[in-house]
């Protein structure tokens, strides 16, 4: 169990922390701060640029506190919320798989953290290491229910762009 909650944990750790670098500092052949700022405008995120460094830091610091097992129910919470806000801003319309860029790969990587803050990160965690505990049902209960909440705020925040909304 240990090795298997660590591969999930590096996995999809690092994925996230990945797509943040991408955002942060244009890594991995992402766009940097100001391209992705422009991309978020486009989606109602105004001002696009610091949209883009709270999404970026989110998914770095989420994705390497879930990786490093460490503050496990907070890294979730982190994953949930800006997965929620891709996946309805920008994966909803185009249906499930990702193929089609639908929201499947966004509800995969949330629900992937939510389950570690409900487990624990394993033994093979700074968590462990540290003594702290912090899983079980009411810790992942509150990462799911901060991480969509937090989302939703976010998205109320939006400035829909008028090609968007639904009638």
């Amino acid at each position: 169990m240990a090795i298997g909650l660590l591969i999930l944990r590096l996995v999809v750790g690092l994925t996230l922390a990945a797509h943040g670098a991408q955002k942060l500092f244009g890594w991995f052949g992402g766009y940097g701060l100001s391209a992705t700022g422009g991309l978020l405008e486009q989606l109602g995120f105004v001002p696009g640029r610091r949209n883009a460094l709270l999404a970026g830091l989110a998914e770095l610091g989420g994705g390497l506190l879930l990786a490093l097992g460490l503050a496990t129910p907070v890294a979730a919470a982190l994953i949930v919320a800006v997965m929620t806000v891709a996946a309805v801003s920008a994966h909803l319309k185009q249906g499930f798989f990702n193929h089609n860029q639908g929201y499947e790969y966004t509800l995969i990587l949330a629900i992937a953290a939510v389950s570690l803050a409900f487990t624990g990160p394993g033994p093979l965690s700074l968590d462990a290491r540290l003594g702290v505990h912090d899983a079980g049902s009411v810790w992942g209960l509150a990462a799911l229910v901060l991480g969509v909440v937090a989302g939703a705020i976010r998205l109320a925040r939006r400035q829909v762009p008028a090609a968007q909304k639904v009638n």
